[in-house]
């Protein structure tokens, strides 16, 4: 039994090492269009009529969020899309709590509670009232993401 927790252990530690790997953007020239805050992307969206992408992540330690930001989010087919038709919104639960504002911690708590939100990543379409068109919860290999996000684009 002590051989298997030793080998699972050493499994996850390797999982995150190699996930970090992927967590730094340096050498990144794609910069995608986050709304600071959610009021922010709630004007936007209501503004430019299109709906608002809200993106559950650990950022800084959630292993498929790092891949799903790396082979997703920084491309630039995302970007054109994203810029064209959505909305951005990072709900970031970092273990480094000083990546995230006070306000906006306070701001993501309440958005996981209200959107039942229990896994990492998750990603929710939603309108300007907060009304969900669309979720896709945990990871998926990065071509299952696009069809979803024109898919709900396409209904908006």
């Amino acid at each position: 039994m002590k051989k298997i927790v030793t080998i699972i252990s050493l499994f996850c530690l390797l999982y995150n090492l190699n996930a970090q790997e992927g967590s730094s953007h340096v050498g990144t020239d794609i910069d995608i269009n986050w709304q600071p805050n959610l009021q922010m992307a709630i004007e936007k969206s209501t503004k430019e009529n299109k709906p608002i992408l809200l993106y559950f992540t650990g950022s800084d330690w959630c292993g498929p969020c790092i891949n799903l930001d790396k082979n997703v989010f920084h491309t630039e087919k995302f970007k054109k899309f994203s810029d064209e038709n959505m909305v951005l919104y990072m709900a970031d639960f970092p273990r480094n709590r000083d990546l995230v504002t006070e306000e906006n911690k306070k701001i993501n708590e309440e958005l996981r509670v209200r959107y039942d939100q229990s896994s990492f990543p998750t990603i929710l379409i939603i309108n300007a009232k907060g009304e969900v068109l669309g979720r896709k919860n945990g990871a998926y290999l990065a071509e299952y993401y696009f069809p979803f996000f024109e898919e709900v684009v396409n209904n908006f």
